[in-house]
């Protein structure tokens, strides 16, 4: 899955297929609710991997790289229903409660969720959206996402502390986090604010430390990677680009002939 611009991303997401297992990676830019009608979800956020089975409600706190695998059950189809919740009501529900954290958040990045009759009623309530009986509009839109954190709150206050934390993420360990999430396919710009600094700072500190340029650097991990998977392990050049976090096939194939003096196919 690409990574989704906020504008471009509905607040309510259902999502609804069959017959093949689906792999990728995203950006969560919003708190995320979520419910696995049907078939499975894992996802792996930080390190951990998180398995969403039919009947599981979870939560994915906002700013977090991962990578997921949908699979429908046999002669199904893969369903759940993800709630985002942004910030425009997070910070009028924290005016109107005055709820609020300090310090910033720093616990786990993912919850499943203890099922509860108020959040089977929530899910219910979307049913003739879901099963298509009905659209949203903005109006209404905007009082289920604000229903699904009041939800939240009331079954999970422990959540208050991530829900209401608005600090943009702090300065981290530069060097272990580009080690861990280096195969995500994103910009520079957006690795820089994960990490807490501005580009200028990103780019200044990241050279101290690795001693080149963070494209520099991410192409030469990626191929790498690349380069041993196909040789030590076989994989084919078009399993692999997505794996080690090239965009496309044939600037895969040109990064590499350039780089080994041979086309990854002729490995």
């Amino acid at each position: 899955m690409p990574v989704q611009e906020k504008d471009k991303r509905p607040p309510i997401l259902y999502s609804c297929y069959t017959h093949r297992n689906r792999e990728g990676e995203q950006f969560v830019p919003e708190h995320v609710f979520g419910y696995q009608l049907s078939g499975t979800l894992d996802i792996t956020m930080s390190g951990k991997t998180y398995s969403l089975t039919e009947g599981t409600f979870s939560f994915f706190r906002k700013n977090q790289l991962a990578r997921f695998i949908k699979q429908p059950p046999p002669g199904g189809e893969f369903r759940s229903v993800s709630i985002f919740l942004d910030q425009d009501t997070l910070h009028e529900i924290s005016a109107e409660q005055n709820l609020k954290t300090t310090p910033p958040y720093s616990g786990d990045g993912a919850f499943i969720l203890k099922p509860n009759g108020l959040f089977k009623n929530y899910i219910d309530s979307l049913k003739p959206y879901i099963d298509g009986q009905s659209e949203f509009n903005p109006i209404l839109t905007k009082i289920k996402v604000k229903e699904a954190i009041m939800v939240l709150l009331e079954t999970n206050p422990a959540l208050k502390d991530v829900l209401f934390d608005f600090s943009a993420p702090g300065k981290i360990d530069l060097e272990a986090y580009m080690n861990e999430h280096y195969k995500f396919n994103v910009d520079t710009s957006r690795f820089a604010y994960l990490t807490g600094r501005s580009l200028a700072t990103f780019k200044r500190d990241f050279e101290k430390i690795f001693h080149t340029s963070p494209n520099k650097w991410l192409q030469q991990k990626r191929l790498n990677d690349a380069y041993y998977l196909i040789k030590e392990k076989g994989w084919r050049s078009s399993d692999v680009y997505t794996e080690v976090g090239f965009k496309d096939l044939s600037h895969f194939s040109f990064a590499f002939k350039k780089a080994y003096g041979v086309a990854p196919s002729h490995i």
